[in-house]
């Protein structure tokens, strides 16, 4: 009874991190992940739509993923001189600021169908969006998303390692960086978009754990992007055992269960290691 939920946790855990990884390479900053960009929340806002609405669950997987492309493709279409036109530096503070004010932007719009949302609704999808593995049944999309994924993103672990050094150096050594980065914002929008239609809003998992893995093994994207998703799977496993466990018989969304200890972690990783 407990394998559809510990599979749909670990597929979240990875999808969330790997996602994360992907989008701090990108845009080589340590505070890019699904959330801050705005990719999360607007899955979040057209699957709360969608899901109001009375939606079968193939319209709330699609209503997510095109929400995540919808928030994807305001961030880069609003920065778009500064990513398109210069060194991915320079695009990088307006890109972050972009997708903070998108994200505010979505989180009204979700606070705005809360209130509209029926009563007999409201408990479920609370819980839903602050986090929720109890109604998983088949986690298929989530697993699907994973594989599509990691057959994407990992085989371009190379190309990623040599964008970290600059745009102009890796254009100086045939890596097609326009065609990569859009790419590897596709993989990072349906990373998100299926984590979020699988269980809601997990936190700090796309943040933390690739700040973790760097600390340990440094910023090889070969090592990083499977450990990532590796570590993304088991801590939100982890996480989701606490949840049921720590106030039995009553439980927690994992949500809240992985914000309680991202925080602290980050705050002591921020200490021992200022950001860069």
């Amino acid at each position: 009874l407990r394998l559809p939920r510990a599979l749909a946790g670990f597929a979240c855990g990875a999808l969330l991190a790997l996602a994360g990884a992907l989008l701090q390479v990108l845009l080589r900053n340590p505070l890019a992940e699904p959330y801050v960009l705005g990719v999360s929340g607007g899955a979040a806002g057209f699957a709360l739509v969608a899901m109001i609405a009375g939606g079968a669950w193939w319209l709330v997987d699609a209503s997510a993923f095109a929400g995540a492309l919808v928030s994807v493709g305001l961030v880069l279409g609003l920065a778009r001189r500064e990513l398109w036109r210069g060194e991915l530096r320079d695009a990088s503070p307006r890109l972050l600021l972009t997708g903070v004010v998108i994200a505010a932007g979505w989180g009204a719009l979700v606070t705005l169908l809360l209130s509209l949302a029926p009563d007999a609704r409201l408990r479920g999808i609370i819980f839903w969006l602050t986090g929720d593995l109890n109604g998983v049944a088949t986690p298929w999309f989530a697993w699907a998303a994973l594989a599509l994924a990691t057959g994407v993103a990992l085989p371009a672990a190379p190309q990623l390692n040599v964008l970290l050094r600059g745009d102009a150096t890796a254009l100086a050594l045939g890596v097609p960086v326009a065609r990569l980065r859009m790419r590897i914002y596709l993989v990072a929008s349906l990373a998100a978009a299926a984590a979020v239609t699988t269980a809601g809003t997990i936190g700090f998992v796309g943040l933390v754990v690739p700040h973790a893995l760097r600390l340990a093994f440094g910023n090889d994207q070969r090592m990083l992007l499977p450990a990532a998703m590796l570590a993304g799977g088991g801590g939100v496993m982890a996480a989701d055992l606490l949840a049921r466990t720590v106030i039995a018989p009553a439980q927690l969304p994992v949500g809240v269960m992985t914000a309680l200890i991202g925080v602290p972690v980050f705050l002591w990783m921020l200490l021992r290691r200022p950001m860069r």
